[in-house]
Order: structure tokens, then sequence, then C-alpha cells
């Protein structure tokens, strides 16, 4: 496995595995509560379960084993406890570029927990040689993504009626 798991001051963020995405899917939480995971009260979200096969998709592409560039669980260190989910849509495209995404479950959100999840994968991502520079997306309406990336350095590069997009060059 290319990554362990990434530690900051509140949160853990732990690769996703083969195992963990297929077993979720299947609605089986025993490979997370095995590794002494919680399950906070709304995770897995809809859009958590929507994104499973694109995860288990993206990890067969690398041979099962996580490389950092898949998606990552966001575990509150205080109760070991699941709040999201977060990470990259598979290696750098031929530009070197890594398009991030992150969701942090309704109870948990507008306390600070997606900045730091999603700084955390930028830093990990930017200290990658192969990686020149990261994208993300948020809706028009979603103004505390659009926080988020701000505050972690995102600068919007354009958008629509319905979508903003972003760009964050590499450190």
């Amino acid at each position: 496995m290319g990554v362990k798991q990434i530690s900051t001051d509140r949160l853990l963020l732990v690769p996703f595995t083969f195992e963990i995405a297929t077993s979720v899917l299947e609605n089986n939480y025993n490979e997370l509560t095995d590794k002494g995971f919680n399950l906070a009260s709304g995770w897995p979200d809809d859009d958590a379960i929507e994104t499973l096969p694109k995860i288990i998709k993206n990890l067969e592409l690398v041979g099962r084993q996580p490389s950092g560039f898949e998606s990552w669980l966001i575990i509150r260190k205080d109760r070991m406890m699941i709040i999201g989910d977060a990470g990259f849509k598979g290696r750098p495209n031929a530009e070197g570029k890594v398009d991030l995404g992150y969701a942090i479950i309704e109870g948990e959100r507008e306390k600070g927990y997606g900045t730091e999840a999603a700084k955390a994968l930028a830093d990990w991502a930017c200290s990658q040689p192969e990686v020149k520079s990261i994208t993300a997306k948020c809706l028009v309406t979603n103004s505390g993504s659009a926080k988020v990336l701000r505050k972690i350095g995102f600068a919007e590069v354009s958008r629509d009626e319905e979508m903003i997009s972003w760009s964050l060059d590499r450190r």
C-alpha cells in the first residue's frame, strides 16, 4: 500500500481499501468496526454509497492497493467516528492534475472538519512529485465548499450557472 493514513489535529484520514469499499457497498461494516472505527449517524450517506463503485473501480486500476489518489475515510479522532470521505478521482493526468472532492455528514458540518481534511489531502498531493496542480468543483449554491476551497488556497478559475471550478498550483 502506498499510504497508510494521514493524521491532523482532530482527524485521521484512512484510505479506502478494496475490502472496505466492497463491504460498505454490501452494508457490511465489519471491516470498519474491526479496525475500531465507529459510524456516525448519517454515514454512509447517499453520496458516499453512490461513489463506492467508482472507488472500487479506481482501486482495481491500481491492483486493489490504495495509492493515495483514491478516496479516504474522514475519522474524528476523539470518537474514532467516520464523519465523511474525501479524496481524488484517480492518479494525476498527463498534465499532473488531480481532482479533489470531499463530503462531511450534515451533523458534523461547519466545525472545520472539511477544511482540515481538504487541506491535509491537498498538502499530501502537493508532496507527490507527479502532481502539478489540484482541481475541484462545487455547486454555485454550496457556499460552504467555496469557503473551504478559498481558505486552503484554491483560486476560482471559472463558473457557470451551476458549478464553480477551482485550482491550486503545487506549493
